[in-house]
Order: structure tokens, then sequence, then C-alpha cells
């Protein structure tokens, strides 16, 4: 049987859930622990799946597909078959692979048709020394790799530097950010350019100015307008970048892109490439490791490749950690060949330091100075970045634009009155009709948690908040779907209504009595009756994963307790730098010092694959 009727026959493991923001293993232990029929448990699974599975390590799913695997395959031994649900948890977690023992690798030893240890024969799990990864994922690790590799390489046709170099300073400002500038350059000079940093760096920024500066260079060559391709994970972000570089290019998803059919394929693939000269990837952490194969593999060899995003935010919920293993080393001291940063000095006008280590780095332009949030709250996002949870508690002290609420009452009046700041002069706009202003009110404040339910997630603070906003203005309907001042949070794309997942927008009252839901698209108002309104919920609280790529004047971070399965250096980080101004962290210091200590544990053979040393380098 070959594999892809092997993985026919299980389906998708990336169908079977992950631990993300929704339906995660901690939220769903306790219920599992008190029933005995809880669809987490499997009734029949053999020891020792079901002892594992009653610790919550595995769940029902991850057994059965082992089950059901090793029966297609001739395996029936238990020992053998919990290492194969635990490389399927393994990627339900997002990691590419698990870690065995030596006695488990002796187990798998011999596992033939199930396990495969040779290049030469495929079969539905391959073993690599200790790492046991599902087929699928150690394939992909391996072609983007080898794509990206290929693809790192000095342009065809550059020309003269200072040719470069005079087009640089006709389109720059000349105030513009070293960093950038460095970054723009890179992306004149190279097939494959990664643009990290955190948020208020100015990547967006970089983004405009190198479609801007691609466009007058061919302007300039007498040669046709080059085809620009803008893409994100999600609509919301493509939003955000269509509206960053106006009509210089249309930005769409990354799916859109490439042409999703049914049964997970694309109508542009190795076969049937993109036609694109240029393609610009924006919020890259957010894409997963199948989703990048599909993409990268569509673009032309001849054409340029150009990634960005910030390695220090969450992760995909998919399979695994794509922009932080292509980043690796060069995320935050340079590593640029010396060649390449010869040529870039001559093209930038300034100084450009080289790294010693002959690696992946000669992609990646690294920017590093935030123009964005104030200084207490860079500081802090540093020190959590770097894991340096003294520094972290320190910070949180430090200034009265954090707030930060160790011991939670019921109801901590920081936090409420943040939130009727906001929430109050919303609603008083909305019924006055005034959506513009209701609009931003909204925007300045934002309530972030990692869970949905639970005494720390987004259902128990929605209504929390509701109460609190209820007292204030009063007249809120106790019943209804929808009143003036109602904030609303769009949680499914829907095209033909123009509103993406994760766009916000309030409903307010029409000058006829009649009610409309406003969002805010690219500095337009979107008006739209509230019936039509399929796939929203009150936008009260949201959780960390929905405000990704967003900003607010406030941002108020509810931290679940230590013992979380969600809590993670990537998940405080994420959510503190969503702050502009101020910022109210509602957990105890336990909380912040194991989100601190705890970076996001995926298991990925992808970096090692980038950044091993090699002989030589363009």
């Amino acid at each position: 049987m070959s594999e892809i009727e092997w993985m026919s026959e299980v389906g998708s493991v990336g169908e079977l859930g992950s631990v993300g923001e929704t339906g995660s293993v901690g939220e769903t232990a306790e219920g599992a622990a008190s029933d005995p029929f809880a669809p987490q448990l499997a009734l029949r699974a053999p020891e020792p799946l079901a002892e594992l599975n009653r610790q919550h390590e595995l769940i029902a799913a991850d057994i059965h597909v082992a089950l059901t695997l090793g029966e297609l395959g001739g395996v029936s031994d238990p020992e053998a078959l919990r290492c194969v649900a635990r490389a399927v948890a393994a990627a339900r977690s997002g990691s590419a692979f698990v870690e065995l023992d030596a006695d488990e690798v002796a187990q798998l030893q011999g596992c033939a048709p199930l396990v495969s240890e040779t290049e030469e024969r495929a079969a539905p799990l391959r073993l690599i020394g200790s790492r046991l990864y599902l087929e699928r994922y150690w394939r992909e690790e391996r072609a983007l790799a080898a794509m990206l590799l290929a693809r790192n390489r000095m342009r065809a046709g550059v020309g003269e530097l200072s040719a470069l170099r005079a087009l640089i300073e006709q389109a720059l400002p000349r105030q513009t950010d070293g960093e950038q500038r460095v970054a723009v350059a890179l992306a004149l000079l190279r097939d494959l350019v990664v643009i990290t940093g955190g948020p208020g760096t100015g990547k967006t920024t970089t983004v405009a100015r190198i479609v801007e500066l691609e466009r007058l260079r061919a302007n300039r060559a007498g040669a046709p307008e080059p085809l620009i391709a803008l893409c994100a994970p999600t609509a919301k972000a493509a939003a955000r970048l269509q509206e960053a570089v106006a009509d210089a290019a249309q930005a769409m998803t990354i799916h859109r892109l490439l042409g999703w059919l049914p049964g997970n394929r694309f109508r542009h693939d190795a076969e049937n490439r993109l036609p694109h000269d240029l393609v610009i990837v924006d919020e890259t952490s957010m894409v997963a490791l199948s989703l990048m194969v599909a993409l990268v593999g569509a673009v032309r060899d001849d054409a340029q490749l150009v990634l960005v995003g910030d390695p220090d935010q969450l992760v995909a919920i998919e399979v695994g950690s794509v922009l932080r293993d292509i980043v690796g080393a060069g995320a935050r001291a340079p590593r640029f060949g010396a060649g390449v940063a010869a040529a870039l000095e001559l093209v930038t006008g300034q100084p450009v330091a080289a790294g010693d280590e002959r690696g992946f780095g000669d992609c990646v332009a690294a920017l590093r100075r935030s123009h964005r949030s104030v200084a207490p709250i860079g500081e802090l996002a540093e020190a959590i970045r770097r894991g340096d949870g003294d520094a972290v508690i320190a910070a949180l002290r430090a200034d009265p634009a954090i707030v930060w609420i160790e011991e939670a009452p019921p109801e901590p009046q920081p936090l409420r009155d943040r939130a009727l700041e906001a929430y109050a002069p919303m609603v008083t706009a909305a019924r006055a009709g005034d959506a513009e202003a209701a609009l931003a009110h909204l925007g300045r404040f934002r309530l972030l948690c990692a869970h949905r339910h639970g005494p720390r997630g987004v259902a128990h603070w929605t209504q929390v908040v509701q109460s609190w906003l209820s007292e204030r203005v009063g007249g809120l309907p106790a019943t209804g779907p929808f009143y003036a001042g109602m904030p609303l949070l769009v949680t499914r794309n829907d095209y033909e209504l123009r509103l993406h997942n994760g766009d916000s927008g309030v409903v307010v009252a029409g000058a006829d009595g009649e009610l409309r839901a406003v969002f805010g698209k690219g500095g337009e108002l979107l008006e739209l009756a509230p019936s039509r309104l399929t796939d929203v919920e009150p936008l009260f609280a949201t959780t960390v994963h929905k405000s990704q790529g967003s900003e607010f004047d406030v941002a108020a971070v509810v931290l679940p307790e230590p013992d979380s399965p969600l809590i993670s250096r990537e998940l405080i980080y994420t959510a503190v730098t969503r702050a502009r101004r101020a910022l109210v962290l509602l957990g105890g210091e336990r909380s912040v010092r194991e989100a601190v200590a705890r970076p996001a544990a995926r298991a990925s053979g992808l970096g090692e694959l980038l950044w091993r040393p090699r002989a030589g380098r363009e």
C-alpha cells in the first residue's frame, strides 16, 4: 500500500485539531477526568495507551489513528503503537516529530511496513535517529529547506551597485531608519529576503518601499512593470497589508493567491507556477509548514520571494515554526557574509556589520528599533523575548504605564476603568449615529485572554465587561441579538460581505431608526444590516491569537494559570506587544515567570537543515 493510500485511510492529522485557542487539552481535561464517557477518552484503548489517555497526554484521536495505522501495517505491539500515538499527538500540538529514547527506538526498528528508516522506502512514519516523524512532515521539512537554500542567492542581473545606491537615494527619505534601508537594499540584491522584527519596527513600511523601488527600477530600465503579489495567512492580515501599500498591488490570502481547490489542493503548484515576479508574504510567523511548502513550491525559480514577520510571536496552530526556523540565529545579530555586507555598504552608504557564521543569514534583515511602543512596554517586551524573568518582573513594576494586578479581585478596578473609558463613549457615539467615533473608541482598548472558556477565558470576561457597561450607560438589552453600541467580532471570512475573520465593528443607530453594523475598511466605512451577519460575536474580550497583527492604545491581558498548556513566552510576548501606550496585566508572579521561562516547545528539524555550516556561499 502506498503512502498516499495509507494516509487516505486515516485522514489528515491536521483535521484532528491542535492545542490552540479553542478546544485545547487544558480546557477539556477537567471534564474528561469527571466523565468516564468524555469524547477525549478512548474507552477500548489497550495499555499503555489507555493510561496516557487518562493522564491527558494522548487524546482519543491520537490513539485511534495509531491503532488504525497499526492494523494496516500489521503491527499490534502496544509499546510500538504508543510511539506511533505520540508522533500523532506531536503533530497535533504543532511539532514535526517526537523524540524517542533508546528503548523506544529499538521497539520501532523492524516495524516495517509501518516505519521506514531509509530514504528509498516510503511508509506512514519515518524514524531518523531518535526522531519519529509522520512521513508527510519529514518530506515537507526537507522539501522546504531545499527550496529555500536554492533561492538564497544574489539576484541575476543586479547591475552596478552604484546605480542601486542612486535608486535608494532617490526613493527613500533621508531620515529612513538605517535598518530599514538595509532591508530594502537586501531586497534589491537577493532572490530570497526575510525581514524580521517586533511590533512597530517598520516591517510594513519597508514592504511598501520595496514595492515602490521595484517599480522604479523597472521603469528606469525600460522593462515591463513587475507583477507583484502581496499575501498573508489570514484575510485580516491581508487587508492590513493592502492598507499599507494602497493601490500599489492587491493583497490577498495565501490560499486565494494559490487558488484553493476542494481536497486541500491548489491551482498553482510546482507544475503550474504563479506568474508573479515578486511575492511578498506578511505575518509569516502564522504560516504552517505545509502551507509554506505549497507557497514556495509555486513561486517561479526566477522570481523573488520576501518573507516578513516577527519570529517571537505565536506560531501557526498547525505543524511547524517556519519563520523562527528560517530566521534562526539571524534574528538579533548580523549574519551577512563578508561579500553581502560589502555590497550592502555600497548600496546603502552606511556601515554594515558582517557575521562570521557560514550559515543562512545572508537573506535575513533584522529590524530591532521600535517606533511604536512607549519605553516601559518596549523594555518589558525585550525582557520577555530574552527570557529574563527577573527583568520582566522589574519592568512590570517600573512605570505607571503598566498596571500589574497580581491578585485579581472579581472586578479589578484598573481593568474596569480602562474598559469603560473606551466602551462607554463608544456606546454614546453609536446611539448618536456617529460611526467613526464609535469605531475609534472600540480600537483604543482590547481585553485579551489565552483561553476561550473558564474563569480566565473570553466567555467569562465578556459577561463581566458587559455587566460593567450596562451599569454605566444603562439601556443595554438583556436579550436580543443586536443593540446600538454593541461591539462585534467577525469569526469567519465572508467575501461577499467583504468581511474577514478578526474584523471588528460596532452596531450603530441610523438616522431612520434602523440599526446598522459598521466596520472600518481601509479608511472607509462598510455598513451592513445586522440581519446579514451570521458569523459574529460580541467583542468585549478576545483571544491573544485573534489579536495578532493588531495594536491598541491600551491592552489588558489575562494570563492563564501557571499549569495551563497554553501559557508560553510567545503568548505573553504577543499579548503585551499589542499595547501602544498602556498595559494592564492580570496574573500572579508564578504565571508570569512560568510564561517567560516556557518558550514554545515545537520539535522541528527545518532550522538545522537551513543553518548547518556549508562549504561555500554566495
